[in-house]
């Protein structure tokens, strides 16, 4: 093995390792909300269909509750530079 070949897989490694450490960073971001919107739905199905929640009745002219969400996306954003 040449040095030339050397260099070309220490760098291929890195680059691959890299990319994983990346794709991995990309798949933890998400599970939060994805856990938190789970959540959301077991609340739901457990309240059962026909009672509405407590909090935030868009009926009675009360801002609903999902500034959480917005916030997720916001944070998304900063982090990506946009």
């Amino acid at each position: 093995m040449s040095w030339d070949q050397a260099a070309l897989f220490v760098l291929a490694s890195f680059g691959c390792l890299t990319l994983l450490l990346t794709q991995i960073s990309e798949v933890l971001t998400r599970v939060p909300p994805i856990i938190r919107a789970w959540r959301r739905v077991r609340n739901e199905l457990r309240r059962g269909i026909h009672e509405r929640p407590a909090a935030g009745r868009p009926d009675r002219g009360e801002p609903a509750e999902d500034t959480e969400a917005e916030e997720v996306t916001a944070r998304r954003e900063e982090s990506r530079g946009e």
